[in-house]
């Protein structure tokens, strides 16, 4: 199974951006993960689409934009028209998940979904058939820096056992966001991820 790692730019020097980028692109990142937060949804504020657009023009790596905030399809245009090439939202900030998911696809970008630690796997079955990124937090959602929390292994283990029992698991990437670093991330690939 490909593994892929997705640096996060939260914890970029954003003033000198293009050689951080540069250094992950060295390294063998293939993308760049980036956290979009509104103060709503996460009580934090981070980055908008015109970062995005900023990023954009300064790498050809494959930009994750992982949206932190409420109402997000409100918002979906302006983040892939920045250059977006997949858009993330949240399960629990929609108010029709299929709709929003219909709407990145129909835009000819992949979709994913992210849901919190405390948000059951289950949720996602129902849209198995669309979704191309499954993004599970590992901590509550909303602060860089957070102790990975250690229950959310089991729910790997059963959104990978779904994605294998549905025949979709090739079609999907599972990703986990937070606390992922050098003690923690063995014990997330165990879980098929």
């Amino acid at each position: 199974m490909n593994r892929i790692i997705s640096p996060s730019l939260l914890s970029a020097d954003f003033s000198i951006l293009k050689d951080q980028i540069d250094i992950v692109k060295k390294a063998g990142a293939q993308r760049l993960h980036i956290d979009c937060m509104d103060g709503h949804f996460v009580p934090n504020f981070t980055f908008g689409p015109f970062i995005v657009k900023a990023i954009r023009k300064l790498t050809d790596l494959h930009l994750e934009t992982h949206l932190m905030i409420d109402n997000p399809a409100n918002y979906f245009d302006d983040f892939i028209d920045a250059g977006s090439d997949t858009l993330i939202f949240h399960y629990e900030a929609s108010d029709d998940v299929r709709s929003d998911l219909e709407k990145i696809k129909n835009r000819n970008i992949k979709c994913g979904l992210a849901i919190k630690p405390e948000t059951s796997h289950k949720v996602l079955e129902e849209y198995l058939d669309i979704l191309d990124y499954i993004l599970i937090m590992s901590v509550s959602p909303g602060f860089g820096g957070q102790g990975f929390i250690e229950n959310t292994l089991s729910k790997m283990k059963s959104i990978n056992q779904m994605c294998i029992k549905y025949n979709c698991r090739d079609e999907i990437i599972l990703g986990v966001d937070g606390g992922v670093n050098l003690t923690t991330i063995d014990r997330v690939y165990d879980t098929g991820v």
